[in-house]
């Protein structure tokens, strides 16, 4: 496929109706620019620590919608390979994605469905639903198969803003596995070697219609939990000033948490933790 002919003009590719998937799109007309080409040969399988790694995010449920956090560790065995990892981004206006696994597989899995979701818009008219979404996403994971297999498993995390249901706004999350197996979580979950601790404290600190702080608090105790039993996730590094990524999603749309309000929040939940090593109790 030639992007434009000699004249300058868009080959026939652009110009055929055609499917409203960009990834079905790349698949048929070059294939090698999909990020779920397998990296290594048949039957070989990464050594482990060979790629850097990222975990853990999580998501949960709050009065004006949902939220997403992830810590800022990526590992390659026992050696921190990066401190300030983006693992949480933007889908479109009202969806975020998280990943843990290979960050370069997983980098570009993010990439490629940000333009999915933007072509079929504009294919379409409108914004996919988002179950839709979720769906579109485990076909992606399904293509990574064979890589999971290999050794190099991208495991995402969905949340998102349910605009296209006028009787239900409101947040919603979505887990993964490394099949393409697609599951609706209720109130909060949570991915990544750090998750069965993030999962726990979660269990005590979420409610329903938690307030905006308190939930802000609740995701970064809950990662605290996680960095404190599971080396590859870190906490926040108040020396660096690198703190975990929190965002928020609601009806007017998708929102990073500022910095100075993410190290303000940070600050106060270490102060807490001061006080209280094994963090805040559950709610009675």
């Amino acid at each position: 496929m030639r992007p434009m002919d000699r004249e300058g003009r868009l080959g026939d590719a652009f110009l055929t109706p055609g499917s409203s998937s960009f990834t079905a799109f790349l698949a048929a007309h070059r294939p090698a620019l999909l990020p779920t080409r397998p990296p290594l040969p048949d039957g070989v399988r990464a050594a482990p620590g060979t790629f850097p790694h990222g975990t853990t995010v999580l998501a949960l449920t709050y009065a004006d919608g949902v939220l997403v956090a992830g810590d800022r560790r990526a590992t390659m065995g026992n050696v921190i390979a990066q401190r300030d990892l983006e693992k949480v981004h933007p889908a479109d206006d009202h969806t975020a994605i998280a990943f843990a696994g290979t960050v370069g597989l997983a980098a570009d899995m993010v990439k490629l469905y940000q333009v999915e979701l933007a072509h079929f818009e504009k294919v379409e008219g409108v914004p996919m639903t988002l179950n839709a979404k979720a769906t579109r996403l485990s076909g992606m994971l399904r293509q990574n198969l064979d890589q999971a297999m290999q050794g190099l498993a991208v495991v995402p995390l969905l949340a998102g803003y349910d605009v296209r249901a006028p009787a239900a706004r409101r947040g919603r999350i979505f887990g993964f596995d490394v099949a393409g197996g697609v599951y609706e979580k209720t109130d909060f979950y949570a991915e990544g070697s750090g998750s069965p601790y993030a999962r726990g404290a979660l269990k005590k600190l979420f409610r329903p219609g938690l307030p905006r702080r308190e939930a802000v608090l609740a995701a970064l105790h809950a990662l605290f939990d996680a960095a404190d039993d599971d080396s590859a996730t870190g906490g926040p590094d108040l020396h660096r000033r690198i703190y975990p990524v929190v965002s928020l999603i609601t009806e007017d749309g998708f929102e990073r948490l500022p910095e100075d309000e993410t190290a303000d929040l940070s600050h106060a939940m270490v102060d807490q933790r001061h006080r209280h090593p094994d963090g805040p109790t559950a709610h009675p």
